[in-house]
């Protein structure tokens, strides 16, 4: 384990070097800039294409149009990405963020959900854009195909590497992370074994996972909006108890994004840099934009508007991180114990049961549970398309059996190398799909300008990006 830690530690310390800093916040501020800042001033837009794409169950005799080609509704779509985004990043993720970082990491994961809007718009439109349809009848989409599609047979490699990258990095992030997270959250407030935790979660994540995309985005569709509503109206209940606190902890983010926070307490202390890389490191983690997970997603919805499914996807970024994180890093800097030396989910758990003695530790407890689980039924499906992209559409089941199987696993494993094996794979998938991203540009430019100038190109048509 000693060998595997040093291994990992090596690989990690490049991949999430300056040059990851600046490929994520690089291609997001370019994208953004191309976009002249139309997903944030679109916002609104999105929000009701988003409760317009619900799911509507079509009448006797009825058939879904051209346009309504897919498998799940756009709503589902945003949702099953959704799933997969909300999860340990949101509590765990961004308590370890300000445990190693100090409050200023907070500040850079707002940056980076700012400039990751205009990535995650653009990875969903290019997933439409680009999608096929597998021997099943499926669409399959994702940053593989953009790239083998989109930028042609000479970049495979690249679309191959990605898969491989997120057919693993599946079983870090989305699986083993997230069952771990969960038994230890379990263990320490209602004393349950961790073998035991792994295999409910095993069993119930199987019957969902077993049914395919159709019945992961009906399980996320329902469980995701419930979940996310009831935690954030748990956060803003502590944060109405602590709002003489309030103004003090947006002090500390803002300036401590810019000023060395110096050791105190149980806290070692941070440098600018450490709340920079911590904060778009769990940036990142938590709402996936640029990794290229939640286009695999969007690429199944039943839409041919690659721009109003881009407009939808990215409100993940925004709900995921301005939202839901900033909940959670309201509620730890405001309750004052974030200095303790304490880290992760229990973190968050301590500052939740200080507003909410005997309740707050359960209530972060039973959201990480929901939240973790979905997380694994989202990724599930993410790297099935991956090994499928990688081995054929044979290799499906063979993938999804063993993902069940992994999770028992992950709940009993170590859990300090299982996150930094997840943080590794997360920028090894990123890579490739940025780079993709950076080359594709053109293409999302003009299919944006096209749209909101009432000159919808959908696909089929040529554009002059393609014919290279």
């Amino acid at each position: 384990m000693e060998t595997l830690n040093s291994i990992f530690g090596a690989i990690n310390g490049v991949v999430w070097g300056p040059l990851m800093l600046i490929l994520l916040l690089g291609v997001g501020i370019y994208l953004q800039a191309g976009l002249k800042l139309m997903p944030i001033r679109k916002l609104g837009t999105g929000f009701k294409l988003m409760w317009q794409g619900r799911d509507r169950k079509l009448a006797p005799g009825e058939t879904r149009t051209k346009e309504q080609e897919g498998e799940i509704s756009p709503f589902n779509a945003l949702m099953t990405a959704l799933s997969a985004t909300i999860g340990t990043g949101n509590i765990a993720g961004v308590a370890t963020a300000i445990a190693l970082g100090g409050p200023g990491a907070v500040f850079w994961m707002w940056i980076t959900a700012l400039v990751g809007m205009a990535t995650k718009f653009s990875e969903a439109v290019l997933a439409v854009r680009y999608r096929e349809t597998d021997s099943t009848g499926y669409h399959v989409g994702g940053p593989m195909f953009y790239i083998k599609n989109g930028l042609g047979r000479k970049w495979l490699w690249l679309a191959g590497a990605f898969a491989f990258f997120g057919a693993v990095a599946a079983f870090g992030i989305g699986n083993t992370v997230q069952s771990n997270s969960v038994a230890d959250a379990l263990d320490s407030t209602f004393g349950l074994p961790h073998w035991i935790t792994g295999v409910v979660i095993m069993v119930l994540a199987g019957a969902v996972i077993l049914g395919g995309i159709k019945r992961i985005a009906k399980v996320a569709g329902k469980l995701v909006p419930i979940m996310g509503i009831l935690y954030v109206l748990a956060g803003l209940v502590v944060l109405a108890i602590n709002a003489g606190q309030i103004g003090d902890a947006f002090g500390m983010i803002f300036y401590y994004a810019f000023n060395p926070h110096a050791a105190m307490g149980g806290f070692a202390g941070a440098a600018v840099m450490a709340a920079i890389r911590f904060g778009v490191a769990r940036g990142v983690f938590s709402n996936e934009a640029g990794l290229g997970s939640a286009p695999i997603a969007h690429a199944a919805a039943q839409t041919k508007n690659p721009v109003r499914q881009g407009l939808i996807a990215m409100l993940g970024t925004f709900i995921d991180t301005i939202i839901v994180c900033s909940i959670t890093a309201l509620v730890i800097l405001t309750a004052g114990v974030w200095e303790t030396g304490e880290a992760g989910a229990s973190l968050t758990a301590l500052s939740f049961d200080e507003a909410l003695p005997g309740m707050g530790n359960q209530i972060v407890s039973l959201a990480l549970a929901v939240f973790a689980f979905t997380t694994i039924l989202g990724w599930s499906f993410y790297g099935e398309k991956c090994f499928q992209f990688l081995f054929g559409t044979r290799s499906i089941m063979l993938y999804r059996v063993l993902f069940v199987l992994a999770i028992p696993l992950g709940a009993m494993a170590q859990l300090g190398f299982i996150w930094l094996m997840a943080d590794t794979f997360n920028a090894m998938m990123a890579i490739p799909n940025l780079i993709a991203l950076a080359l594709l540009s053109p293409v999302v430019f003009k299919l944006a300008r096209a749209y909101f100038n009432g000159e919808e190109v959908l696909p089929g048509e040529e554009l002059d990006h393609d014919k290279s």
